[in-house]
């Protein structure tokens, strides 16, 4: 048997603000969810996204301290092309989230930004410089 990765959990301090900002990156996460303490969505390829409040993690961990320090995991989202990296780069930091590195073509042949969600995380947007 070899364990394959199923899931990818995010915990957050406040769900309805991660959910919103996950929305505007597409994601089909239903309006009801904002007041459950557990959330999951099905990602393209069979895989889950999961948000879960920090209550409800320490409900069974309740010597868990909030996470210190650098990012340890982040998310990427692949863009249809170059323009779409810069829209919705601005589309998201003009709501109000921040951004953590403007658009700009980096040597590895991509168009990439980083902006941070509401807990703090870095969600990658890129796509092929030449799309």
């Amino acid at each position: 048997m070899t364990p394959r990765l199923d899931a990818i959990g995010i915990t957050t301090a406040d769900l309805a603000a991660s959910l919103a900002f996950y929305r505007r990156l597409g994601l089909d996460i239903p309006a009801e969810a904002d007041s459950a303490p557990h959330v999951e969505v099905a990602l393209p390829g069979g895989q889950r996204l999961m948000w879960d409040t920090e209550d409800v993690i320490r409900s069974y961990d309740p010597d868990r301290s909030a996470p210190q320090g650098g990012d340890r995991v982040s998310l990427a989202f692949r863009c249809d092309g170059p323009a779409e990296v810069d829209a919705v780069y601005d589309e998201l930091t003009g709501a109000g989230y921040r951004g953590h590195l403007k658009p700009w073509d980096a040597v590895w042949g991509q168009r990439y930004a980083v902006v941070l969600d509401p807990d703090g995380c870095a969600v990658s947007l890129f796509a092929g410089a030449s799309q």
